[in-house]
């Protein structure tokens, strides 16, 4: 089986981009973040008549996540028990999905970016990380993978110049913590043996042609339980997804199960 991640930024803009990569690919399960719209207004016909299934979560044209799947898309759930809210009034965003297709609990995460570290959306990115890892104690038995924009350069060389980061979110100390709290728990990132650095990034900013000169970010993720860690066969990262007009600023990560 061949799952797959990718923060699309708009699946209405890039709706066709998407399609062409499940055919390249042959992908069975996409996981997406920021499909930025509501349910209603998403563009799920070609998909559909590809024999893909759609679960969504999406209140605006900010955040947002789904599903696609070709091989069943059970138990679907919205948020994790526990995931907290933003904003004034405190409301819950659309940045957790999780189904369970051809066996394997899949969830889309769009981990909140926490802007600055001074910023109260860096405080609620350190609940929302630490929520979500109480939840995923639960799972760690079954096969079980965590995948999407984590928001997070875990390694200094996931970043394309740490200096430039000093003071920035996604390379912070806690933000860090969080994220191994992950893997000290038990799951796997299962990519990087496969696709190892320096220079190896899935996120490239739209400035200063940050694409064309490799100056970008590792953030995109997938950690596996244990048991599911086990089937991996291999893992890629779609670099080229990221070029041409009208390209999302993620590249597409890809898993392949045994």
């Amino acid at each position: 089986m061949r799952i797959a991640t990718w923060n699309v930024n708009s699946l209405r803009s890039r709706i066709d981009r998407v399609e062409a990569f499940l055919e390249r690919h042959d992908v069975d399960v996409l996981a997406i973040q920021e499909t930025k719209a509501k349910v209603d207004q998403l563009p799920l016909m070609g998909l559909q008549a590809r024999g893909y299934e759609v679960a969504a979560a999406g209140t605006s044209q900010w955040n947002g996540v789904a599903i696609v799947s070709r091989v069943g898309l059970e138990d679907v759930q919205v948020g994790f028990e526990g995931m907290p809210g933003y904003g004034d009034p405190v409301a819950a965003e659309a940045r957790a999905i999780g189904a369970t297709c051809a066996g394997v609990r899949i969830w889309s995460l769009y981990v909140p970016n926490g802007r600055k570290p001074d910023d109260p959306h860096y405080v609620y990115k350190l609940d929302w990380l630490a929520r979500l890892r109480e939840a995923a104690l639960d799972w760690r038995d079954g096969e079980t993978a965590l995948v999407g924009d984590w928001n997070i350069a875990p390694l200094d060389e996931d970043v394309f110049d740490i200096k430039q980061f000093a003071k920035s979110t996604h390379v912070t100390a806690p933000e860090r913590a969080a994220f191994q709290a992950f893997l000290d728990d038990g799951y796997v990132e299962v990519v990087r043996p496969h696709t190892p650095g320096p220079e190896v990034y899935t996120y490239w900013d739209y400035y200063r042609q940050r694409y064309e000169r490799n100056r970008g970010l590792r953030i995109d993720f997938v950690l596996a339980s244990a048991s599911l860690a086990s089937r991996v066969t291999h893992a890629f990262i779609d670099r080229e997804e990221r070029a041409g007009t009208g390209a999302s600023d993620h590249a597409p990560v890809v898993v392949d199960l045994a």
